[in-house]
């Protein structure tokens, strides 16, 4: 990505010592999926796979410059630069105010609405909803594996999110207001124009499973993505979650390349939960039962992993594991203390915490960011 990118926006915001800022944003980013660059002139390059950003200091000033091929892209570059000079300098939301490409949309530009076209049961506990709708090239793409459904009220005329002048999401706030929940695109043909999504039903559903409990067809619902971190290219693969994990794994399955080898740990509650997966790589699948125990209480998929032989040699190997709260923490621990597994050879993530609503687990996250913003401001240098 050396040539500049069609599209180009600048901005700039006055900072104290914007040098010295630089290099913390530039690693954070890293952990977003950049690879940092020294430009001419001492600029600093953020390379995203198909768009980046330029950060260049003054003497008083912080210039910011974001380059893509198309405006979604374009939007993603300029809010991650703002969004984390903002955080690292301390400066309010929405304090850098961009000009030149894209500046005067009106929606944002990854938004768009969707049509139920079909639903049907892939499971007795597993619905897969097609999605109809329009640009979904980038959904199709491995390296990101999610989305997120703006879920409008039952009964209700839906409102839908637009853009300030500074380029950031405005989500309404009256009683049309949707819901956001992150699902896994399961499937998409961007040539027919659908993606397929599959919800787990369950009898205490929070918004997203009533959701699909009772769509039809010609329902309407926003969508905005894609995005997330996915797997490593790799010759072998742990690939491990429950029924929250098994979209992606099922994906997974059916894309890598033909030569890929490794094992599949899935946790369902029984036989009946089987997916039939078009497994087209050397990936052995072990289904893993847990029977009438509620998901979430039992040590299933922690221990499956942990009965594993340790790889002699983590070379080659990349592990992608989703799953409960505490099983993620079990199996990361095991991957990093007992097996040795350096981070960029694995991703282990929570899709979610047994006892915590959709609700109370975002409210969660947040917290969480937020406790680390403020310690990375009063850590020592």
């Amino acid at each position: 990505m050396n040539q500049l990118l069609p599209l180009v926006a600048r901005a700039r915001v006055t900072l104290r010592d914007p040098q010295r800022l630089i290099p913390a944003v530039a690693a954070h980013l890293v952990d977003h999926g950049a690879q940092i660059a020294e430009a001419p002139g001492g600029a600093t390059v953020v390379a995203f796979e198909f768009c980046r950003g330029i950060l260049q200091a003054g003497h008083d000033t912080l210039f910011l410059q974001a380059e893509a091929p198309d405006t979604a892209f374009l939007h993603e570059i300029k809010t991650e630069l703002a969004e984390h000079v903002e955080e690292f300098a301390r400066l309010p939301a929405g304090a850098i105010a961009w000009e030149g490409d894209a500046s005067s949309f009106d929606a944002p530009p990854n938004f768009r609405l969707m049509t139920v076209a079909d639903v049907g049961d892939v499971t007795p506990h597993m619905r897969r909803i097609r999605l109809k709708g329009q640009a979904l090239t980038r959904f199709a793409s491995l390296r990101n594996l999610h989305c997120k459904l703006l879920i409008p009220p039952a009964g209700r005329m839906p409102e839908w999110p637009s853009l300030d002048r500074h380029g950031r999401f405005v989500w309404p706030d009256g009683p049309g207001r949707p819901v956001i929940r992150k699902y896994t695109i399961r499937a998409a043909d961007p040539d027919a124009g659908w993606l397929d999504i599959d919800f787990v039903l369950h009898a205490d559903a929070g918004p997203g499973s009533a959701w699909a409990a009772r769509a039809r067809p010609g329902d309407i619902v926003g969508l905005v993505g894609p995005g997330g971190r996915s797997i490593m290219p790799a010759a072998r693969y742990l690939l491990a979650g429950d029924e929250t994990a098994l979209p992606a794994i099922a994906r997974l399955l059916e894309t890598l390349p033909a030569q890929s080898q490794g094992l599949a740990l899935i946790e369902v509650a029984g036989p009946a939960e089987e997916q039939a997966i078009a497994n087209r790589t050397g990936i052995v699948i072990r289904w893993l039962y847990r029977g009438q125990a509620p998901a979430g209480t039992t040590t299933l998929l922690q221990d499956a992993v942990a009965a594993l032989p340790v790889p002699g040699d983590s070379d080659g190997l990349f592990a992608w594991v989703s799953c409960e709260f505490r099983a993620f923490k079990a199996v990361r621990a095991q991957l990093r203390k007992h097996w040795g597994f350096p981070k960029e050879a694995h991703l282990v993530t929570a899709y979610w915490r047994r006892g915590w609503t959709e609700d109370g687990a975002e409210r969660l996250d947040a917290l969480a960011g937020t406790v680390a913003a403020i310690a990375r401001r009063i850590a020592p240098d």
